[in-house]
């Protein structure tokens, strides 16, 4: 008699707590399913449905020509790294230089040309690759090297760096405007992505011009990113 009150009992017990069981495991199995579906949506927003977000980075040294008497012609030798941070495709139309001479105050405007190392037997030869727009899907890298060449002959002075010391330069890019999803995308866009940072010409010796360049080198030792202030 006393073994079977004390069965009752505990089926009396388990029957208490399987309800409670089973609400406990119904409960976990729901947030796992609703943290699934938002790790989902934001690897969807990330890898395919976010705008292109495209950021430039520029090392630590890049180079500088002035190989042409009684013209106003410089040419900027600049390596630049290209991200896309965003899910889909965006595309830089061109790009646009200003460097100014911090002691003068003047500043002269350049263009995204050619790409490639500046030689003058590659410059007498035509030999290299003209700048185009460049597209970049998205979580992609590109680098390239761009050469960017005085903005037409009212950009003055005839030669901006001619002599040791520290300049500052600006790189812009012109992005193509994306509207898949229309008025979202307008409130979502950033403005261009561009990049500040200061350059030290060490040494100036016209004669370098003669087969190629001069070497410019970050006053902070170390590459820019858009985005981040320039350091003084």
């Amino acid at each position: 008699m006393a073994k079977a009150q004390h069965e009752l009992a505990v089926d009396g017990l388990e029957s208490d707590a399987s309800p409670s069981s089973g609400h406990s495991r119904g409960t976990l199995s729901a947030m796992i399913s609703v943290l699934a579906l938002v790790f989902s949506g934001y690897s969807l927003w990330e890898s395919s449905l976010k705008a292109p977000d495209i950021k430039v980075f520029v090392p630590s040294v890049i180079q500088f020509s002035s190989p042409y008497n009684n013209t106003n012609f410089e040419v900027i030798e600049v390596p630049v790294t290209l991200l896309n941070d965003g899910g889909r495709t965006g595309t830089i139309l061109s790009m646009d230089l200003e460097v100014t001479n911090p002691k003068t105050g003047d500043t002269k405007r350049f263009y995204a040309a050619d790409l490639g190392r500046w030689t003058m037997d590659k410059a007498r030869a035509n030999g290299f690759e003209p700048f185009a727009p460049i597209p970049l899907s998205g979580k992609s890298s590109k680098t390239q090297t761009v050469l960017f060449y005085t903005n037409g002959p009212a950009q003055k002075p005839d030669q901006l760096i001619r002599e040791p010391g520290s300049y500052n330069f600006r790189l812009v890019l012109d992005q193509a405007e994306v509207n898949d999803f229309g008025p979202l995308d307008h409130i979502l866009r950033g403005g261009p992505a561009q990049v500040k940072f200061a350059m030290e010409l060490r040494e100036y010796d016209a004669r370098a011009f003669q087969t190629g360049t001069l070497p410019l080198y970050s006053t902070t030792g170390r590459s820019a990113k858009s985005g981040e202030a320039p350091q003084p």
